[in-house]
């Protein structure tokens, strides 16, 4: 770490309290800010860990996209609860209720109108991934193509069969997204839904593209290779992403070598219903293609 000097580290407090105080020094027990300086040995630093590196190798994903497929539909988390875990994710609303984009901690739901607003800590979510960002910094690209760029990501990293996410960030000479329109109870099946969404086409527009990619393994509970959505620099424009050509950015990306899967097992329209017949890995292919889906 570079800060050891006769066994000795300083730390700020806000960041480790909870694991320091006690070897806090007595007359240092009572601090009276809220940033104090405090001494600690090496083996007992060592047993502290970092909250900058907190899970930073997880991530936590809230229902399937499998369930989607009969319209299982309903919102069974919360912006809110989602937010413990993590700071960065992508989702959709009860009912498809919009394409949702998390960044820096704040949520963002790009609607059928293609304009992106922030959505309440109540506002409820039948799927969503989210994690705590930690992205490092992989390379810059200049005027690629989508696919092209997501092949070029894949074969950097080498990891076809690992969870990982990406960040774009960059200026992007053209982009086209997409938005479901919000359904009503009773919900139709993912397939119906194909054609009840809105395009948007935009040139020259700077923003971040947001991407988690999934092994084919786990097609069903993800959808398999790439799902991105993107959010424009100036909070106004998004969606889940279906064709881009980026003029030029950057970009960074986040390997995990944990997924913690949340199941909505308190709903019991997903506890009852029978999924050994619904075509889900065919369903999936569709909606996250130009054809509707999450």
């Amino acid at each position: 770490m570079g800060l050891w000097r006769d066994e000795v580290a300083v730390l700020f407090v806000r960041q480790v309290t909870a694991q320091a105080l006690p070897y806090v020094k007595p007359a240092l027990k009572r601090p009276a800010c809220c940033i104090i300086v405090i001494t600690v040995t090496k083996s007992q630093a060592a047993q502290i860990k970092p909250i900058t590196a907190h899970h930073a190798n997880q991530l936590y994903q809230h229902g399937t996209l499998a369930l989607l497929v009969p319209g299982l539909l309903e919102g069974t988390t919360t912006i809110g609860e989602l937010l413990t875990h993590g700071d960065t994710g992508i989702g959709t609303g009860e009912g498809l209720d919009g394409e949702l984009i998390i960044l820096d901690g704040v949520a963002y739901k790009v609607g059928q109108s293609g304009v992106a607003e922030r959505v309440p800590d109540d506002f409820t979510m039948p799927f969503a991934n989210v994690h705590h960002a930690a992205f490092q910094y992989q390379c810059e690209r200049r005027d690629i193509g989508l696919e092209d760029l997501n092949n070029r990501i894949v074969e950097a990293n080498g990891r076809a069969n690992t969870f990982f996410s990406v960040i774009v960030r960059g200026t992007f000479s053209f982009i086209k997204t997409r938005a479901v329109i919000k359904q009503q109870a009773p919900y139709p099946t993912l397939v119906e839904v194909a054609d009840r969404q809105a395009m948007f086409l935009r040139h020259d527009v700077k923003g971040t593209m947001l991407g988690y990619f999934s092994p084919e393994m786990f097609h069903g509970a993800a959808v398999a290779g790439f799902h991105e959505h993107f959010l424009s620099d100036d909070r106004t424009f998004g969606g889940h992403v279906l064709d881009a050509v980026l003029d030029h950015g950057k970009i960074y990306s986040q390997v995990f070598d944990t997924l913690v899967q949340h199941l909505p097992v308190d709903d019991p329209e997903y506890r009852n219903h029978d999924f050994r017949h619904d075509p889900i890995a065919e369903a999936i292919t569709a909606a996250e293609g130009d054809k509707a889906g999450n």
